[in-house]
């Protein structure tokens, strides 16, 4: 008989509406390895638009061989806002008072962050169905994310609060997964007991989607832009969010102070800084910022670059490790990758396809630019390659997939 998989995830969601999230990706992973999975998520989802206009507060759905259990939920626009944190507890609260009903003898629970309130859903079912594991999967730690880079004290009463649901909800894991390599040691710091299981499972890829078809290339007008503009000179490219966590001051100064015109910087994305980053490099004709791009479009940018920069400023929630999207893409694209980086390291060293400089360092920024600006084109693209090559040898989804499979 089939082991049967009940997901609690507040952000899920498929290809159909706009964004393949990982648990959807390992849900879909998952029932195509016989297990029966149950998938409850919500239609207010940052990351995702195109969600069907939903009549009642619970949509089921097959999608995919996955039973879908669409939770209508209050939106919310800014991913900072105390809208957002309601849209939490609103799933919550509508998933214990309507959806445990709907559940019947799960084998495994995936109670997954975020909402870091889904765990003690979780733990209500662990005690209903006494036979089933609880797997606490944490992808964002809360509340060191909030008291690290969202400016709160960790005495504020809803740090406090958080905290004592994170603490919880490893006591009463079978097991916890993290994304991050390093999360073994912060989970010890909470709660004190070597005894908790603690896996990494990060985030993989699917290799199909950075396939490049150079007619679509050629035929987009801002591509073909950029391609010309950036002929014959060496160019760092960045692609992201432009707001203060990610640490690109630094960068922006250091721009200034390159005084060889055939080193380029393109800015991939948008953000709160970006117009202030534009505004104080108006007088500097080798640097660009292309505005928003669209996810599938992303790989035809970074195939333009000759080194793709990276950078995060210093946070106790890094000393965890990664495991980025952002970081898969820039390996996929076969590009040495720069990293102005202090937290636990890994992927970049493993596959010793780039650099690590400290954070904040102009000195050692400028140098390293300088520096890769000298060096051949063949001698970037082996050192690129090797990136691709690692995460098609450790990153593919089916073998994440396996990988969470074998802790089951």
């Amino acid at each position: 008989m089939s082991k049967k998989i009940v997901i609690l995830a507040k952000y899920a969601s498929s290809k159909r509406e706009g964004f393949e999230t990982r648990t959807f990706t390992l849900a879909r992973k998952f029932a195509q390895k016989g297990y029966k999975v149950d998938l409850f998520t919500s239609d207010s989802n940052h990351l995702a638009s195109k969600f069907p206009n939903f009549n009642k507060t619970i949509n089921e759905e097959e999608i995919e061989g996955i039973r879908v259990f669409w939770i209508k939920t209050l939106k919310y626009k800014k991913t900072n806002s105390t809208k957002r944190v309601l849209s939490w507890f609103d799933f919550e609260i509508k998933f214990f008072l309507l959806c445990r009903k709907r559940i019947s003898s799960p084998d495994i629970i995936i109670a997954t962050s975020l909402s870091p309130f889904s765990i003690i859903n979780g733990i209500f079912l662990k005690r209903k169905f006494k036979k089933a594991k609880l797997y606490s999967e944490i992808r964002d730690i809360w509340p060191l994310t909030l008291t690290e880079e969202g400016g709160y004290s960790k005495y504020h009463p809803f740090a406090i609060f958080l905290g004592v649901i994170e603490k919880l909800g490893y006591k009463n894991s079978d097991m916890v997964v993290g994304t991050m390599p390093n999360l073994t040691e912060h989970v010890y710091n909470i709660t004190r007991d070597k005894s908790i299981p603690v896996h990494c499972i990060p985030f993989g890829a699917d290799i199909s989607d950075y396939y490049i078809d150079y007619k679509l290339f050629q035929k987009d007008k801002n591509l073909s832009k950029i391609q010309k503009k950036l002929k014959g000179k060496f160019t760092i490219g960045y692609a992201g969010s432009i707001g203060l966590s990610n640490g690109l001051d630094c960068l922006i100064r250091v721009i200034k102070k390159i005084e060889n015109p055939k080193i380029n910087f393109v800015f991939l994305g948008d953000g709160g800084l970006r117009k202030k980053y534009q505004e104080e490099l108006k007088d500097c004709s080798n640097v660009y910022f292309t505005g928003k791009v669209k996810r599938e479009k992303v790989k035809y940018y970074l195939n333009l670059f000759d080194v793709l920069y990276f950078s995060a400023l210093p946070s106790k929630v890094w000393d965890y490790g990664w495991s980025l999207n952002k970081m898969i893409d820039y390996m996929m694209a076969g590009k040495p990758v720069l990293a102005a980086y202090d937290g636990h390291k890994s992927m970049i060293n493993e596959a010793n396809c780039g650099f690590f400089i400290q954070s904040n360092n102009e000195y050692q920024l400028k140098m390293k630019i300088e520096d890769l600006a000298q060096r051949e084109t063949h001698e970037l693209s082996e050192i690129g390659k090797k990136g691709t090559k690692w995460i098609i040898n450790n990153r593919k989804w089916d073998t994440i997939a396996e990988n969470y499979i074998n802790l089951f």
